[in-house]
């Protein structure tokens, strides 16, 4: 799969458990601290930062536009928007072979776009556990991302952008050594995630 329908779809997908949200605003995710409100932000705010990103602006140039709470009164619509647009101005970048000015240097469209559609593909995962939603992936979205992050999941980890890889949890099943529990648990995840039991 080439990189610019590896982004779309992952975006794509991403909205597709977005619009699925309705009132579980509050509930806790796998990422810790995040709640499905604080996750979304993420992302949405990730998608807001593609925009200037892709079209050559620098970290400094962006600047603190993006912090704090983007979503306002309608986040899925936001979300949407943001998501939109993100893909939009991706694929033009990846057309054009352009350069994104990121924190840690100068970086292909490529690379970036990548390492975008890995942080939608991973967190509409987690948003869907959280939320009751289809926590199946898309296997061909899996596949790309498996092959492309095999190289750089000990550099993720020695960074601290993901966390320690849980133990295997079994052979054949999402939360075993399938395709998509190999991937969750490359990205720190623990592929049986549920939300704790209400008291």
């Amino acid at each position: 799969m080439d990189v610019a329908s590896l982004h779309s779809r992952s975006v794509a997908e991403w909205v597709r458990r977005l619009e699925t949200v309705d009132d579980r605003w509050d509930q806790p995710t796998p990422c810790g601290a995040w709640n499905v409100r604080a996750l979304v932000n993420h992302v949405v705010a990730e998608d807001l930062w593609t925009v200037p990103m892709m079209e050559g602006a620098t970290i400094e140039e962006v600047g603190d536009r993006f912090e704090g709470d983007v979503l306002g009164d309608d986040p899925v619509a936001t979300g949407r928007a943001a998501a939109e647009a993100a893909a939009a101005v991706t694929a033009q970048a990846l057309a054009e072979r352009r350069i994104a000015h990121l924190s840690f240097g100068d970086t292909p469209a490529e690379e970036y776009a990548y390492q975008l559609a890995a942080d939608h593909v991973i967190h509409g995962w987690d948003l869907a556990v959280a939320t009751g939603g289809d926590p199946e992936m898309d296997p061909d979205l899996v596949e790309a991302l498996a092959v492309w992050f095999a190289e750089r999941e000990e550099l993720y980890r020695s960074s601290g952008v993901i966390g320690e890889r849980p133990d295997d949890g079994g052979e054949g099943t999402a939360t075993g050594d399938d395709a998509q529990g190999r991937l969750l648990r490359a990205f720190g995840r623990e592929p049986g995630w549920c939300p704790p039991l209400e008291p």
